[in-house]
């Protein structure tokens, strides 16, 4: 399921990346006495009552600003909103209503969101001062107090944030559709293919990268079964994401990501695996999604005999960590082979999902120890008492043994091969966990 987003927004200088600072646990935000300092939105993980969501931090909003940089700021603010569950607005105590403030109240009321109000800088424990009564005039319900520089109040909004995730209306699953992220780098061809599948002009295609603002949903079915193809704007290297609204579409692709149940990972034929391409890689691989590499614009590429499986080789040279996935060499604009997409995704997807009887998997981790002992060290030896399987999405293991510490990695990674010798997982990670026996199960 994907994770609930929370937005923070305010006007600038009300402390706002303070108290993103505080709920991700380290200083991630610039601070800085100064309006507007805090340009780029930037997102983290915050984790509340066995809940985790994402919480993004914006630059200040100003209403009436001209300014280049301000208007901007609002742009970013307003993507912010748009794509989040739940908004805390934050204001001043000490400043007072403002003009501003009754403003951004009026835009956020707009939204039909859950609003949670905030109040800064009521920096005295247990008194609340009078001027925070003047904030119900905004309409948004109680105002809470808070203290970000002193953490004071941080719990009751974070179980107020908690609270109103009860009111998210919840994303409706279909277990036979499945939702597939097509990620990569600008200009690689994601929208193309996108509107390849849908045979329409579903979603804009230009030779300008960056086009794809959004992420992009679009509902597909055919023979081969029921789909959700998300298209995503295209990841930059972080040196080049000058524009705020490029940080906006790096987050919603990682978003995507967690949304899909697999993702295409889109290739440039004509430049093959670049630095970039192997981080975006690694958000899928990280997020144990079922991956597909697809390399794109392939009747661009001069070829020779033995052309392709050369490619495909450097292709998992560059992508080590991703030779479980396979390779779909395509052209988006002709529409070469893009029929064979579907069937490749039905495979992953459900391989992503199997689960292999306990019985079944022992009796693999047994022939697999009968092939080559367990490491040992100073005259103990690994002993491997028995495994099971714990998760799907991606199929996960835990291994319990006499002494966990014996447990090299070399050897789980000679234990993943083996299953997947046997059971094959493609286009899925595995991960696998070891436990001392006796020790409390994940």
């Amino acid at each position: 399921m994907a994770k609930k987003v929370v937005a923070i927004v305010g006007r600038p200088n009300v402390g706002k990346s303070t108290f993103f600072n505080v709920l991700a646990g380290e200083k991630i935000a610039i601070i800085k006495d100064t309006p507007g300092v805090t340009r780029d939105r930037i997102y983290a993980d915050c984790q509340w009552r066995g809940t985790t969501f994402q919480i993004i931090d914006t630059g200040g909003i100003e209403p009436e600003s001209e300014d280049i940089i301000l208007k901007q700021m609002r742009r970013q603010a307003e993507l912010a909103m748009n794509m989040a569950d739940v908004i805390v607005f934050m204001a001043d105590v000490k400043a007072g209503v403002t003009n501003s403030d009754e403003e951004v109240a009026q835009i956020l009321r707009r939204t039909k969101k859950p609003v949670i109000l905030i109040c800064n800088k009521c920096d005295t424990v247990g008194k609340v001062p009078d001027d925070l009564y003047d904030f119900y005039a905004l309409g948004l319900g109680e105002p809470l107090p808070i203290s970000a520089g002193k953490r004071l109040g941080i719990g009751e909004v974070l179980d107020e944030i908690y609270n109103k995730f009860e009111n998210v209306e919840p994303e409706i699953e279909d277990e036979e559709t499945i939702k597939v992220a097509i990620i990569g780098k600008p200009n690689v061809g994601k929208s193309s293919l996108v509107n390849k599948i849908l045979d329409e002009e579903r979603v804009i295609v230009s030779d300008i990268a960056g086009t794809t603002r959004d992420a992009i949903d679009s509902y597909f079915k055919n023979e081969f079964g029921k789909y959700i193809f998300i298209d995503t704007a295209g990841i930059r290297r972080k040196n080049k994401v000058y524009d705020t609204l490029e940080k906006y579409s790096v987050l919603k692709a990682k978003l995507a990501i967690d949304r899909a149940d697999v993702c295409l990972l889109m290739i440039d034929a004509t430049e093959g695996v670049t630095e970039q391409d192997e981080k975006i890689a690694g958000y899928a691989h990280e997020a144990g999604k079922g991956v597909i590499i697809v390399i794109n614009k392939w009747d661009l590429v001069e070829k020779e005999t033995g052309t392709l499986e050369t490619y495909r080789k450097r292709v998992y040279e560059k992508l080590s960590y991703l030779t479980y996935a396979p390779t779909l060499f395509i052209s988006a604009n002709s529409g070469q082979r893009v029929n064979k997409i579907f069937e490749l995704i039905n495979k992953v997807n459900e391989h992503n999902n199997l689960r292999v009887p306990t019985s079944m998997l022992n009796d693999v981790i047994s022939q697999a120890i009968a092939i080559t002992q367990p490491p040992s060290d100073k005259g103990k030896r690994l002993k491997v008492y028995y495994a099971t399987q714990v998760k799907t999405k991606p199929p996960t293991f835990v291994i319990f043994v006499n002494n966990k510490d014996l447990m090299h990695f070399s050897y789980v990674r000679y234990l993943e091969n083996h299953l997947r010798k046997q059971f094959e997982f493609i286009g899925t990670p595995i991960k696998m966990v070891v436990r001392q026996k006796g020790e409390e199960r994940v």
